[in-house]
């Protein structure tokens, strides 16, 4: 099976450099042109973050289709980080620990990394089993970047801030259908 991981079409907080998770923004008007000039690959099922900024990415890539919509597929809790930056966080002593930490602390007041990994991971196994019940060859998700890097990291083996990619992007995994 083909899987086409593609992350979500800027939003204001992304342009701004913010941790934008639980925030449900729509994309910006800057997203929205940058997504009409692009080709999405071809696939036979498109499964959604239910997050508005993923699903109207959906809706401009895929006019088409009807996504299905799994829960679980949310961008992270960044808890107190929230619809902040790096600049407005910079003098925080939480921020700075989980800079230190390499990002492997919990959020304060949010999901931990493995939390988040276990959650994703679950809603992943949805997909695939719900694509194997139909027969799909070539899937697309449309996520968030922590959601991409939290699947590609299990199934890719790689490290988890190595699958960083920009809003409007994509990526291919690929998987045996056994």
């Amino acid at each position: 099976m083909k899987i086409f991981l593609i992350r979500h079409g800027k939003t204001l907080g992304n342009e701004f450099g913010r941790y934008i998770g639980t925030t449900d923004e729509s994309l910006s008007s800057a997203g929205v042109a940058a997504l009409k000039r692009i080709t999405p690959p071809a696939a036979s099922v498109i499964y959604v973050s239910p997050m508005r900024r993923c699903i109207q990415t959906a809706e401009i890539l895929y006019p088409n289709q009807m996504p299905v919509v799994v829960e679980e597929l949310k961008e992270c809790d960044f808890g107190d980080f929230e619809n902040k930056n790096y600049k407005e966080l910079s003098s925080n002593e939480d921020y700075k620990a989980w800079i230190e930490s390499g990002g492997l602390m919990p959020f304060p007041g949010g999901e931990s990394k493995d939390d988040f990994r276990d959650r994703i991971l679950q809603g992943f196994q949805k997909v695939l089993m719900h694509a194997k019940r139909n027969k799909a060859e070539k899937i697309a998700l449309v996520v968030h970047g922590g959601t991409i890097m939290a699947i590609m990291e299990a199934y890719d083996g790689g490290e988890y801030f190595s699958y960083q990619i920009k809003n409007g992007e994509s990526c291919v995994l690929e998987l045996d259908n056994t």
